[in-house]
């Protein structure tokens, strides 16, 4: 949880508009992280470098509910530390969000980046998110294809990338087989998402769902579930 902390305390100090991300007192923010944990659908992502925190992604799985049957995942936050940013830690965040939302049957993502906050409109406007009200949004399908091509064709040095240009599609595949052979259990803690490739070892996503709170495990572990 501290890890945590610090990252949206790092995240408010590069805002423009910081205030309206986070609380900049530590305890009230932990509080407030520990109250999304517990909410029924909130999901916290963090991105490993070298062991150390240096991303998170934090979402809701909304719906179904009294006035739609669908389901969707709302993106609250996406953040990468500046140090850590360029080695494909924001697009495999991504790849985890869509692997929850695959999981939780949500055919849409929504995102509500900041005003101003003109990076993270221009990378999730490059990868489908279309504006819709105040929000930007994307079929959890175009946003797999997206993340698919562009793993598949980058060549930059020290980017997470997958074995093949199908590998996310593997990755859903075994998932999908994972869970179709077990028994559903309800609010059951989501497998860690690993990154693959050449830097594997160096980048990884850790998911901490509504257990996390309740569990007392170390938030140093990148290879257990919060």
């Amino acid at each position: 949880m501290e890890s945590l902390v610090a990252l949206c305390l790092a995240a408010r100090r590069e805002a423009a508009v910081g205030a309206q991300l986070c609380t900049d007192d530590a305890d009230r923010l932990r509080d407030q992280l520990g109250a999304l944990l517990a909410v029924r659908g909130g999901r916290v992502l963090v991105a490993l470098l070298d062991d150390e925190p240096s991303g998170l992604l934090l979402a809701r799985v909304v719906g179904p509910g009294p006035f739609t049957d669908l389901v969707s995942l709302d993106i609250e936050a996406v953040y990468v530390l500046p140090a850590a940013r360029r080695r494909g830690l924001g697009h495999a965040l991504l790849v985890g969000a869509t692997t929850v939302a695959d999981e939780a049957g949500a055919t849409e993502m929504y995102s509500s980046p900041l005003p101003g906050a003109r990076g993270m409109q221009r990378f999730l406007a490059r990868l489908g998110f279309a504006p819709a009200a105040s929000h930007r949004v994307v079929t959890t399908a175009a946003l797999q294809r997206k993340l698919t091509h562009e793993h598949g064709h980058s060549g930059a040095p020290g980017s997470v990338r997958r074995s093949g240009p199908r590998g996310l599609e593997d990755l859903i595949a075994r998932r999908r087989q994972a869970r179709a052979a077990r028994q559903p259990v309800v609010d059951e803690p989501a497998t860690p998402a690993r990154a693959s490739g050449a830097d594997q070892g160096r980048a990884s996503i850790t998911m901490q769902v509504s257990r996390a709170v309740q569990s007392g495990r170390p938030s140093s572990s990148s290879t257990t579930t919060w």
